[in-house]
């Protein structure tokens, strides 16, 4: 099973980035899937989580109003349009499949695959 980040690079704050994780292996169109982001020195972060079927998204409190999740199951393809980028949105992006844990999304399982690194100029 692998899951494929990509769509980072260097861009300045304002701009726009839209991430694309694509899954091979196994389908993952009835899994609930997140994207996690690790920043330098930090820990691994909730970003965005959309339920299975694409009907329902959830966002940290940091990208809400500026991040989009969306997933096409026909591609096996998970996005994340990313507006407005800021300085501290700087970090490796990664997805997985995720359920809900109280408040917050976690990973479901240990697929992470290799993530995308993102990086916001100021």
């Amino acid at each position: 099973v692998q899951l494929q980040a990509s769509g980072g690079g260097l861009v300045q704050a304002g701009g726009s980035l839209r991430l694309s994780c694509v899954a091979s292996g196994r389908t993952f169109s009835t899994d609930n899937m997140g994207w996690f982001r690790q920043a330098p020195g930090k820990g691994r972060d909730f970003v965005a989580a959309i339920t299975w079927g694409g009907a329902f998204t959830y966002y940290a409190d940091s990208v809400k109003g500026r991040f989009t999740i969306s997933r096409d199951n026909a591609k096996n393809t998970v996005y994340l349009q990313m507006n407005s980028l800021k300085p501290e949105d700087t970090a490796v992006y990664y997805c997985a499949a995720a359920r809900r844990s109280g408040s917050t999304w976690i990973p479901s399982n240990n697929y992470w695959g290799q993530g995308t690194e993102v990086t916001v100029s100021s």
